[in-house]
């Protein structure tokens, strides 16, 4: 009992740490949104409470002169379509690889492996010449043939679940009349829902996240996306942390409520693909 209680004691206290190093900074910032300049010229504590709960100024701030209303309106569109390509070539890409047989096809999965072991970084010169003579360069469609083009993860998420359908269900349909495509359009792709909607969520969350491909083949503006609108806050609001803690919040918020409401598809999801 003493052990039992000791390990409880032990885990109940790395998670309360564990809980507190996360929620911390996030307590942060949202106190600082709503803190007006004066009180921050005041100096007052990381943890002070503001004075009005509220000041929403700082957000209309955030929200009009920061241009965030075309920033969300740029990550829609660039999610829109990097998701579902990368769910279409994903899914077609493991269905091919599980179902079909052809030359080099070791090589071809190995060399899936081999890409994701590769960094980024060390490509971005031949991708960013590759992206410049397609005439994609600060346009929006860059960033969209970059995340459908290089998320092996995917295809491997995919890949798990497909392995795990009956090829019996293939061979029925194959007597029935139906071509390979006709098979993974009404038999294997409605099954891989749940991979489907793991795909979806991470992928998501990364690309709305991500700041570095945007930011590097989308300088313009116009073309500003969520992370590089929140960026381009150190010049006019530079000393002004209560509008860029407010620009935080608004772009923390959807992240956080899709991953609040979702996360059983996430756990679930990479679990299915574990198991089967």
């Amino acid at each position: 009992m003493t052990r039992r209680g000791l390990a409880r004691t032990a885990t109940y206290l790395s998670l309360t740490v564990a809980s507190l190093v996360v929620l911390l900074p996030l307590v942060v910032v949202f106190l600082t949104s709503l803190k007006s300049s004066k009180e921050m010229a005041n100096d007052t504590g990381a943890l002070t409470l503001p004075d009005d709960f509220l000041n929403f100024h700082n957000y209309v701030t955030a929200f009009q002169d920061g241009g965030m209303l075309r920033s969300f309106g740029n990550t829609a569109f660039i999610l829109l379509f990097a998701i579902t390509g990368t769910v279409v070539i994903g899914s077609m890409t493991a269905y091919a690889i599980d179902r079909f047989t052809f030359r080099f096809k070791k090589l071809v999965v190995a060399l899936f492996l081999v890409a994701t072991l590769v960094p980024g970084v060390t490509t971005q010169v031949a991708t960013f010449q590759i992206v410049n003579s397609f005439g994609m360069f600060d346009t929006r469609w860059a960033p969209i043939a970059l995340y459908m083009g290089t998320d092996i993860v995917s295809i491997y998420i995919f890949l798990q679940f497909v392995r795990s359908i009956p090829i019996s269900l293939d061979e029925a349909a194959r007597l029935d009349g139906a071509n390979a495509f006709t098979i993974y359009r009404k038999i294997i792709f409605p099954l891989l829902k749940p991979a489907v909607a793991t795909v979806v969520i991470v992928k998501g969350i990364t690309v709305y996240n991500d700041f570095y491909i945007p930011f590097l083949y989308m300088p313009s503006e116009d073309l500003g996306v969520i992370s590089t609108s929140l960026f381009r806050f150190k010049g006019p609001f530079g000393a002004h942390w209560e509008t860029i803690s407010a620009g935080a919040v608004l772009v923390i918020v959807p992240t956080l409520i899709a991953f609040l409401f979702l996360q059983r598809f996430i756990y679930n999801g990479f679990m299915r693909g574990a198991t089967r």
